[in-house]
């Protein structure tokens, strides 16, 4: 027998229907020589700060620095109550080292993420039991029957894995170690009042300055006025517009200067002194990267954050629809040209334009010295049959995106005129362009519009007339406030210099490895910038709230803000796991910056960034209605609406982020609330189906029959 461990119950489940499994038992699969468990991502976490020593309960300042000589895992805690173990969890723990135990048990297979937090989630579960017995890795970039079987037939040690270990348990430690320490020493030198701390963190903060210092060049923007001439000419197969130009530039300062250009060239003729034609070619866009599918999602359709982005592009993942999604990379291994070929015969099947898609190993495509780790997001061989609403958009991008690789290149004819006014000594000339699409090429696969702007058929030394000008009145803009796609490229390079229009390829070789957290977790730091109260969204826009301004400008640890010194740290966690940093090494760097940080702050005056009042949670505190467990008042709380009688071991609550309500795009709302606790039962309308259709039904929130907990059912109008 060998076991697997997946990281996810759904993976498991294309595991065991890969090898032909069919039973299942309590926490596991069973069948054909293989077991087949699962964790739900990390079972175990860090001890907190007080499991060390309880005198770490309350924050004191005198207890800071705190650093563990040892590191030590627990069962992960219940969301509903941080002081209990997640009893889930627990369970699961249980059955997969009871498994790992039995006789008949040959070897350990980890079959979870090949990432960092893969790696050090099957390894945390894997050794605490201390297994004597061989243990390999199973690394696979998408979930398909084949994938799953050829993975199997080339297992690595774990061992090997070791380097891709210590990244993940360096990059643990070194923000527990940050995190605990600047949260609670900055929260208490720096906030008045309790219920909330001042979230310092070794991601956050450089990536809350990156929007602080666009915020900043906005405020200090001054506009300046600038003018242009503009002139209409009339040539023999049509007319044409002009703009006047000296030394390539068409903007100036003086409006007087272009005025005297404006009234001596009136009712004259022009020559066309040269006339070029050039035909160009476009390229489509590289392959999706996540930081480029959450970029492209994000700014292309309203509503949507890079968190969603990641969420969905993972459902997709575990679906087997897509390859692993949390890449750095917009090339494919060179390996994969076969398998990519298979990929494209099946998706071109029913397209308009199949005849057009044709494979080629190409370097834009296949390139190893562009693919970090993973390969780019690619869709896999297995066809969709049935997507929500969000699932279809992120797999229509993705599935775009690779086909357009393989259509004709674009290509457009561009003319470029230059119109000499006669009879008139002027410094500049006046220069038109055009352009004309001669392939649409990839552009079809979404419509992508050509910048088309036709000039009228005209010769080389050809006599036109000026038929209208005028000087027209601007405005320098300022720069436009970061938005999710803008953000993530910053952090992709690390504030490398780059142009808007740089594309992925130059932005995406400016520095491997050297960046602001990984693809993985940059949607997760966005979010909990918003969440913690350092910025806000306005529309597509992101600003600093004034507590994010405050903290910037008064926090004394600068080099927590510094782009640099945050990419050097990020750099070392891709070189530790590359096998050629030590780990050790690393913490030291990280445990020596924290104490010395500890101390700055300590030393610096004494400021309010921070203060909490109770003005706020005054509405929480409105009584909903009665508990239909204990009696108590159910009030609105921060995560959710739940029992004043908690401390006293009442579990009642409807939380914000219900699974189920969300699974339904639905949140709980206080009407939803008092109906279910006064009648029973609410009428819900808008929510959502799997297929994205929106529909209304009555929920109620009924006590399971087995436990203490509530589970919803819904009924239909009759």
């Amino acid at each position: 027998m060998k076991l697997i461990l997946a990281e996810k119950p759904s993976v498991a489940k294309n595991i065991a229907d890969a090898l032909g499994i069919r039973t299942k038992k309590d926490g596991y699969f069973e069948g054909n020589g293989y077991l087949i468990s699962w964790a739900f991502g990390h079972l175990l976490q860090l001890y907190d700060a007080k499991d060390y020593d309880s005198k770490m309960a309350s924050w004191k300042m005198d207890n800071f620095p705190f650093i563990p000589e040892k590191f030590e895992y627990k069962v992960k805690s219940s969301p509903r109550n941080k002081q209990w173990a997640d009893q889930g969890a627990k369970k699961q723990l249980q059955i997969i080292h009871s498994l790992m135990k039995r006789v008949d048990v040959e070897s350990i297979i980890s079959a979870c993420d090949y990432d960092r937090e893969g790696q050090l989630i099957g390894d945390s579960i894997i050794y605490r039991a201390k297994p004597n017995k061989p243990i390999y890795r199973l690394l696979l970039n998408e979930w398909t029957k084949d994938e799953v079987l050829r993975g199997l037939a080339m297992l690595r040690p774990n061992e090997e894995l070791r380097p891709l270990q210590d990244a993940g348990v360096s990059r643990q430690w070194a923000d527990w170690v940050i995190g605990i320490n600047l949260t609670s020493v900055a929260t208490l030198k720096y906030q008045k009042g309790k219920g909330k701390a001042l979230n310092i963190g070794r991601v956050l903060l450089p990536t809350l300055k990156i929007i602080y210092d666009r915020d900043k060049e906005i405020e200090d923007f001054v506009p300046e006025d600038y003018f242009k001439l503009t002139a209409i000419f009339q040539a023999k197969n049509g007319k044409y517009e002009g703009t006047y130009v000296v030394n390539k530039e068409e903007k100036f300062k003086q409006k007087e200067v272009l005025e005297k250009v404006l009234e001596s060239i009136q009712e004259k003729q022009g020559e066309i002194i040269e006339k070029k034609i050039e035909t160009k070619k476009e390229f489509p866009p590289f392959l999706f990267n996540l930081s480029n599918l959450q970029g492209h999602i994000t700014s292309k359709y309203k509503g949507w954050t890079s968190d969603k982005v990641l969420k969905v592009a993972q459902s997709l993942y575990e679906k087997k629809y897509i390859t692993y999604p949390r890449t750095s990379s917009t090339a494919l291994e060179e390996s994969l040209v076969g398998k990519t070929a298979k990929v494209l015969s099946t998706l071109k099947e029913d397209l308009p334009y199949q005849d057009e898609v044709k494979f080629m190993k190409t370097k834009r495509v296949f390139n190893n010295a562009k693919v970090e780790s993973h390969s780019a997001i690619i869709p896999t061989y297995v066809k969709p049959k049935r997507l929500t609403a969000d699932e279809q958009i992120v797999y229509n991008a993705i599935k775009n995106r690779f086909v357009m690789q393989f259509m004709p290149i674009a290509e457009y004819e561009e003319t470029r005129l230059t119109t000499k006014i006669l009879d008139v000594d002027l410094l500049g000339v006046f220069e038109s362009k055009g352009r004309v699409q001669l392939v649409e090429g990839w552009k079809k696969v979404e419509s992508v519009a050509s910048k088309d702007k036709l000039l009228p058929r005209i010769e080389e030394n050809e006599i036109v007339q000026l038929v209208d000008s005028d000087v027209t009145k601007h405005i320098t803009k300022p720069p436009k406030a970061h938005t999710e796609k803008t953000l993530l490229r910053v952090m992709e390079t690390c504030g490398k210099s780059f142009k808007e229009e740089d594309n992925e390829e130059m932005v995406g070789s400016i520095l491997t490895g050297f960046s602001i957290g990984t693809p993985a977790t940059r949607a997760e730091t966005i979010k909990k910038l918003k969440d913690v109260g350092y910025i806000a969204a306005q529309g597509k826009s992101l600003t600093c709230t004034e507590l994010g301004k405050k903290l910037v400008e008064t926090f004394p640890v600068k080099s927590l803000f510094d782009l640099e010194f945050t990419g050097r740290l990020e750099k070392t966690l891709s070189d530790i796991q590359k096998g050629t940093v030590n780990k050790q090494r690393f913490l030291n760097i990280i445990f020596d910056f924290t104490k010395e940080s500890v101390a700055t702050i300590k030393k610096d005056q004494e400021i309010t960034i921070h203060e909490v009042t109770g003005t706020r949670s005054k509405g929480r505190y409105e009584v909903l209605g009665t508990c239909p467990n204990c009696g108590g008042n159910i009030v609105e709380g921060a995560k959710g609406f739940g029992c004043s009688n908690w401390k006293k071991g009442c579990k009642f609550a409807i939380w914000k982020n219900d699974k189920y309500l969300g699974a339904l795009k639905k949140k709980p709302t206080k009407t939803m609330v008092k109906s279910i606790l006064q009648h029973k039962k609410a009428y819900v309308k808008g929510l959502t189906s799997k297929q994205g259709k929106k529909f209304n039904a009555y929920l109620s929130y009924e006590k399971n029959v087995n436990n203490d907990y509530y589970s919803w059912k819904m009924e239909f109008e009759k």
